[in-house]
């Protein structure tokens, strides 16, 4: 909760009581009470205030050689290279208030002379030095065409797990004022044109977030200047967005952004279909997710922070980029529990349930609803392995019905009381020796595929033969052709008639008995037969 705006005339400021952790991360050295300053003090800040917002209202003024941001306070202190400049900013705004993010708010002389911030504070102190180096790149001049870059583009690396809109969205408001925002796959790689309001929070996103991940271990950012100076967004929705102007509409939502390639013939298609927009509000600052605290691993080593740690300071730096944007994708995420409607409640049960979304994530619980029988409830492992099932089932063909994936209501699929009756519709997977995912950097998850016709099989014992398998997924729908790795006869490609009959097989063969010892994996396939 922020609290009021207070004005220091000579004695310490709020900031550094005894209660304010902030406050041990900084040492102020005391000048004068009502003389010039270089340090310059900003109050009333609005809370979602960054380093950038501050260092950009400084800019027109001079060099800037430290800032520092109490969130908590809603308060600023930035220092000028020479007096002067901060004489300047104040005595301009004593007559022309000035805003950030459309706020006003109240610049005067700190009743300090100097900044200094402990170095110690590694991710409140860092993300300060990209907005001031952001800032002087800008101050340096413009690049080789005359232009002042506010536009990003973004190459997303490893795409394991979805990214969409709102996922960059929170990562890169971080830094500052996101205005308009393009997703699109070009060349086979997830890519994104990002819009900042201001050259120096688009140098701070880059010089912070280049070659940071998302994901731990995945989902890498590549973040470059686009030549575009301004995006021309005309829908509202999973591809574009323009955060200024939410009445636009929401378009047809097959329809792709052309425009900015330079227009009709340049159509670029989503990366994630079926992965809605979700309210920015659910996003918030909280450290936890679904009730659970979340942890995430730093990504210049194996240390594991608390996210609750890094929310106290508020914002990213190169050293905590990583960890904040594996809980903002979380947060994205929502909770864990998937509600699948217009399920075949003659074929439907648990294990097919299970079988199905393992594709995808690991499932810890599934409930069949007692008097809704074709709707179930589906309890992921993470938040996001129920974003990725959402992507990828949401409107596929199960037993030749469309089924619906969209997340739950529900944070918890409960278990049956002791003694009632259930008929086997609720079962409990936690524990199942199944699951593709458990052992972290697994293979499995360098290997999640749409459902397509083709199948990729795995553990084949070597006395079984094409024929024999064969005829077991014949069982289950047409097989139009198969063919063993030429270098490891322990996997095969099968390809069914469609993508129905391949769902089908799927959890039909998946962890077939092929011998006393080897069971049959089966997952989608990207490949051609």
């Amino acid at each position: 909760m922020s609290q009021s705006p207070m004005v220091t005339n000579g004695t310490s400021p709020p900031h550094l009581s005894g209660s304010d952790n902030e406050a041990k991360k900084v040492k102020l050295e005391q000048s004068s009470a009502n003389g010039p300053s270089r340090v310059v003090h900003i109050r009333s800040l609005p809370p979602d205030c960054t380093e950038a917002d501050v260092v950009q209202l400084g800019l027109p003024y001079g060099k800037m050689s430290n800032v520092l941001l109490l969130k908590q306070k809603n308060q600023a202190f930035l220092e000028f290279l020479d007096e002067q400049a901060a004489v300047t900013m104040v005595s301009f705004h004593q007559q022309n208030p000035a805003q950030i993010r459309m706020r006003s708010v109240y610049v005067q002389f700190s009743n300090h002379k100097e900044l200094k911030t402990d170095q110690a504070n590694s991710f409140q102190n860092a993300t300060a030095q990209a907005a001031l180096q952001a800032a002087s790149a800008v101050m340096g001049g413009p690049t080789e065409d005359g232009q002042k870059r506010t536009t990003l583009r973004i190459i997303v690396e490893h795409l394991v797990y979805p990214v969409g809109i709102e996922v960059l969205y929170q990562i890169f408001s971080k830094f500052g004022k996101v205005l308009k925002m393009i997703i699109f796959t070009k060349n086979n790689s997830f890519q994104a044109l990002i819009q900042m309001s201001d050259p120096v929070a688009a140098n701070a996103a880059k010089l912070s977030l280049d070659g940071q991940n998302i994901y731990n271990g995945c989902c890498t950012l590549r973040i470059d200047y686009s030549k575009l100076n301004n995006l021309n967004v005309k829908y509202n929705n999973d591809k574009s967005r323009d955060f200024t102007n939410p009445n636009l509409p929401s378009g047809d939502p097959g329809l792709d952004q052309a425009m900015p390639f330079g227009g009709p013939g340049s159509l670029v298609t989503p990366v994630v279909p079926g992965m809605g927009a979700a309210p920015l509000s659910a996003y918030g600052a909280a450290n936890v997710v679904g009730g659970t605290p979340v942890y995430a691993s730093n990504f210049s080593g194996n240390n594991s922070a608390q996210v609750s740690q890094m929310s106290s300071y508020g914002v990213p730096s190169p050293m905590g980029a990583a960890r904040l944007m594996t809980l903002n994708a979380a947060a994205a995420a929502g909770n864990a529990v998937l509600l699948v409607s217009n399920l075949d409640e003659q074929k439907v049960t648990p294990d097919a349930l299970f079988t199905l979304f393992g594709v995808y994530g690991d499932v810890h619980r599934v409930k069949i609803l007692f008097n809704k029988k074709d709707n179930a409830l589906v309890q992921m492992a993470e938040p996001h392995q129920a974003q990725l099932a959402i992507a990828h089932l949401d409107k596929v063909k199960v037993w030749g019905k469309s089924i619906r994936v969209t997340q739950s209501k529900h944070t918890l699929v409960q278990m049956p009381k002791e003694g009632q009756p259930d008929a086997g519709l609720t079962k409990d997977f936690t524990n199942s020796p199944l699951h593709r995912f458990k052992r972290p950097g697994s293979k499995n998850c360098q290997n999640i595929f749409p459902p397509s016709t083709v199948l990729h099989l795995s553990n084949i014992p070597p006395n079984i033969e094409e024929d024999f398998i064969t005829e077991a997924f014949q069982e289950h729908g047409q097989v139009k052709a198969f063919k063993f790795f030429p270098k490891d006869r322990k996997m095969a490609l099968i390809q069914m008639a469609s993508v129905d009959e391949a769902v089908t097989a799927l959890i039909a063969m998946h962890n077939y008995p092929l011998s006393d010892t080897n069971h049959l994996r089966v997952s989608f396939s990207k490949s051609t037969i």
